[in-house]
């Protein structure tokens, strides 16, 4: 299960009331921010940017590839430890605005994890030291330290003694 806030409202759907729950100007801020992240080929420069203008928490030597999308209004509840990779187009999202609800959860991703190309990670979900998440997956609930994951956060994959690489027939 997945530790989110839950925010009820009235009236239209959540996204089309997003201004009552975050400014323009944070949102511009950091729309602009985020997008010039995902283009920047140098590290140190990315993670001043998530740090000192987003508010994220960025570890010593976590690398984000490019294209990289994190979440453009509440990026300040995203954690990232040390020597961690997050892959290329990777998208780390802090809310969800649905029909009659908001909700808000923090990202909390430990250190020395590699997180795959194209992967997404939803709100209120921490990954534990050392995990692997395979390329192209849905991370919707927590990852355990040194577990391996892909798909829909399927089961760890190191305790078979299969190896994830080789498809089963």
């Amino acid at each position: 299960m997945r530790n989110v806030e839950r925010y009820p409202t009235d009236g239209p759907n959540a996204l089309w009331q997003v201004y009552r729950t975050v400014s323009r100007f944070k949102a511009v801020r950091n729309f602009a921010a985020i997008q010039i992240s995902r283009y920047c080929p140098s590290l140190p420069v990315k993670n001043w940017i998530y740090r000192r203008i987003l508010g994220m928490r960025v570890g010593k030597t976590t690398s984000f590839a490019l294209m990289v999308m994190v979440d453009v209004f509440f990026p300040e509840r995203i954690t990232v430890g040390d020597n961690c990779i997050i892959g290329y187009n990777t998208t780390i999202l802090t809310h969800e605005y649905l029909i009659h609800e908001y909700r808000l959860g923090d990202v909390v991703i430990g250190s020395n994890v590699m997180i795959g190309a194209n992967t997404t990670i939803l709100p209120g979900v921490t990954i534990g030291d050392g995990a692997v998440v395979a390329a192209g997956s849905l991370v919707h609930r927590d990852v355990p330290a040194g577990a391996f994951v892909g798909g829909e956060s399927v089961p760890d994959h190191s305790a078979t003694g299969l190896n994830p690489d080789i498809d089963r027939a």
